[in-house]
């Protein structure tokens, strides 16, 4: 089904941008491309009457301060702000199951930058509806749903991609954001390099007694770190590594058996705590794109990397590309140069490059200093955390790189317009 606005033949039309994927970074492209003056057509294989919904299903996302400022400046925040958790405090701990965290705690405090919030909690039920919500309105954006991008051809003045009701829809250039596994970057002869982790991440959201006070919590534990994430209310979503194994036989437990493994691990320190949402479960790999671009097509998110989520920078990298790619796109449009040709799209590679390959080595290191049990790791990692906890500029400068102030911000990251 497209936009019910759309009354003309897609199949004849000519958009500036194809997006191959409908995702909250498909999605956010849609919008940021469209403000800076271009036509987009956004392929999102789910049907319409499936996106979005009321019910918290306990799926929710850590945005970082540069990403709540990209929403700022599509428009999108005023209507999240009052459902956003504010991230206050991160508290980093090391320690086992049953035992409590290490003495040497890392505690990263918002009052030490002067932006605010290091960043929000915000639940997708808010968030999606919200992009779907911005696009459907947007007479520059044409939402075509339930179906995919089955084939691409590029050309020189465009390309043509195949959709899988059989339409064909030209642009100038394509855009994957259609995950890991994306087919528009194989079709494009783009390989992949990484390595899959013998661990699952488990992901729910949790009820408990007490309030959080908007603290974050990173619990190191040999398995794997738990995260412990603030939500309205008193309630959490928590990010919990474990080995593969493991983490299969905990996925088929019920609800109650379920809980009383979590609670050794979680603590007590927010009272009795229960499940308030659905439990997912998803295999960890490290997979970077060996590029990020080809002559008409770019990747975006998951489809250009995949990280290991101890840090939750996942979606925050994601919209990191989308600020890049709509600034170097429009930015050309607007210079009137061809936006699909090769050089236009290594300007996108060549920014976010170094930032996604400090990212990935960064998360990788972290794990495997972190999910272990050698007693000699544990000790030259406490001492890091106390480390970095006695020196006020390098605790600052970690703050400022958590919530992705540091570096060449696109213009969106900052909050202005394109």
């Amino acid at each position: 089904m497209d936009n019910a606005r759309r009354k003309t033949i897609v199949s004849a039309m000519d958009h500036d941008v194809i997006i191959a994927g409908g995702g909250l970074n498909g999605c956010t492209l849609a919008l940021a491309l469209a403000s800076g003056g271009l036509d987009v057509a956004l392929i999102d294989p789910v049907p319409v009457d499936t996106r979005g919904g009321a019910e918290f299903d306990g799926r929710s996302y850590a945005l970082s301060a540069a990403s709540r400022a990209l929403l700022g400046a599509l428009g999108l925040w005023p209507g999240l702000a009052d459902g956003a958790q504010p991230i206050l405090d991160i508290r980093i701990s090391d320690g086992t199951a049953g035992t409590g965290p290490s003495p040497l705690t890392l505690e990263f405090d918002h009052a030490q930058i002067e932006e605010g919030p290091m960043g929000f909690m915000v639940e997708d039920r808010h968030l999606r509806p919200a992009l779907l919500d911005a696009i459907d309105k947007d007479a520059r954006i044409t939402a075509i749903t339930g179906v995919s991008v089955t084939g691409q051809a590029p050309h020189a003045s465009g390309v043509t991609a195949t959709l899988s009701d059989g339409r064909e829809i030209d642009g100038r250039l394509l855009v994957g954001c259609d995950g890991r596994r994306s087919a528009t970057a194989q079709r494009a002869g783009i390989r992949r390099t990484g390595w899959e982790y013998p661990q699952n991440a488990l992901v729910a959201a949790i009820g408990h007694e007490r309030p959080h006070d908007g603290v974050a919590h990173q619990f190191f534990m040999p398995e794997g770190p738990l995260a412990i994430l603030p939500l309205k209310g008193n309630r959490c979503s928590i990010v919990w590594t474990e080995r593969r194994e493991r983490a299969r036989a905990l996925t088929d437990l019920p609800d109650d058996a379920y809980l009383n493994v979590l609670r050794p691990r979680f603590g007590n320190f927010l009272g009795e705590i229960s499940l308030a949402g659905r439990r997912y479960t998803y295999p960890l790999a490290l997979s970077i794109a060996n590029s990020f671009a080809a002559p008409r097509v770019a990747l975006v998110g998951d489809a250009a990397h995949a990280v290991h989520p101890i840090a939750g920078q996942g979606l925050n990298a994601g919209l990191k590309d989308v600020g890049s790619l709509a600034e170097v796109v429009v930015d050309a449009h607007r210079r009137g140069e061809d936006i699909g040709r090769i050089d236009v799209l290594r300007r996108y590679e060549q920014w976010r490059r170094f930032d996604v390959s400090a990212l990935a080595l960064a998360t990788d290191g972290f794990n495997r200093l972190f999910s272990n049990d050698n007693p000699i790791l544990r000790a030259v990692r406490d001492a890091g955390l106390g480390l970095v906890g006695h020196l006020p500029g390098l605790r600052r400068s970690a703050i400022r790189e958590a919530a992705g102030l540091t570096g060449d911000r696109p213009r969106l990251l900052q909050g202005r317009p394109i």
